[in-house]
């Protein structure tokens, strides 16, 4: 039995006819009915009466015309869903972030990706830099957003850049340098910072170092590897954190963010990444949908 005896079986039964149903399936009407004489045959089993004047189902042609009607559903349903999985339409997809520095551009990017894909699940990882880059070499990421990595941290990996952010520090609403409406590097020199854990965040401490380039870097006293942590010992007094415009959507009325100024050139990168071998269609969709971001044009992000 073949599929093909199936379908052929439920149109003669449905047209009542067999001259119809061979137009129908564009069949010529001997073959259709030998095909239907072959059917009742392999099932030994009359599934219309041939003795009556008009053509009709007997009672196990009836029965049997619901079930091939959905076998012939499933089988369908099966090649619509394998067709849309190779196109990409079905399956997830694994993507890596900083929350941080992700919090204006995620939801844009997920918004526009499912209604390319809205079968398509998404499973996002909050995930340290160091993570995000052995997630993508092991391919359990699609793509991760994050800061610019140094070049030797990108080999075998594509990164784009979405935007450029602008130093800032962050403060509690009480300290001195909170009533100014921007704070310059001479006036950071002798406060205590608080910083990203340098070995899951290597690339903070190297934006502070460029920052600070000219000048000997205030002493870091204390490193936190997220970013609520950071805000509660800023809040606490414990010291000022060099973060990025926009880090305010973040902290609320807990902390003061004011821009250091005179300092052009010292943005940083933070764009998307994924692996160079990962050519998939969900990827490559993903990471337009991020890249698209960039016109935006939020002032906190623009350098």
């Amino acid at each position: 039995m073949e599929l093909r005896h199936l379908r052929y079986f439920v149109a003669v039964a449905e047209e009542e006819n067999v001259t119809r149903a061979a137009a129908r399936l564009r069949v010529a009407q001997p073959s259709l009915s030998r095909q239907i004489r072959d059917l009742e045959g392999e099932l030994g089993v009359e599934l219309f009466d041939h003795a009556a004047r008009a053509l009709c189902l007997t009672p196990a042609g009836r029965h049997f015309l619901q079930e091939a009607r959905e076998a012939i559903a499933r089988v369908d349903e099966a090649v619509r869903s394998v067709r849309e999985y190779a196109h990409g339409e079905h399956g997830e997809i694994h993507i890596g972030y900083s929350p941080t520095l992700s919090s204006a551009i995620l939801p844009h990017a997920l918004r526009r990706f499912q209604n390319l894909y809205p079968k398509v699940q998404v499973r996002l990882h909050d995930l340290s830099t160091a993570e995000m880059l052995a997630g993508l070499r092991a391919r359990d990421l699609g793509a991760a957003l994050l800061v610019r990595p140094r070049e030797l941290a990108l080999e075998g990996l594509s990164f784009q850049e979405i935007v450029r952010f602008r130093p800032a520090v962050a403060l509690p609403p009480a300290h001195p340098l909170a009533a100014l409406s921007s704070v310059s590097v001479e006036q950071l020199l002798d406060q205590p910072l608080i910083a990203y854990n340098d070995s899951e965040y290597p690339e903070h401490r190297a934006w502070l170092e460029r920052i600070f380039a000219e000048k000997t870097m205030p002493k870091v006293v204390a490193e936190f590897d997220s970013f609520s942590s950071l805000i509660t010992s800023v809040e606490s007094g414990c010291g000022l954190a060099i973060v990025q415009m926009g880090f305010e959507n973040l902290a609320g009325s807990r902390l003061e963010v004011r821009p250091v100024r005179d300092l052009q050139g010292r943005e940083f990168s933070f764009g998307v990444a994924q692996s160079r071998k990962d050519d998939s269609r969900l990827t490559k969709e993903f990471v337009a949908s991020c890249l698209a971001c960039s016109e935006l044009g939020e002032p906190a992000m623009e350098a």
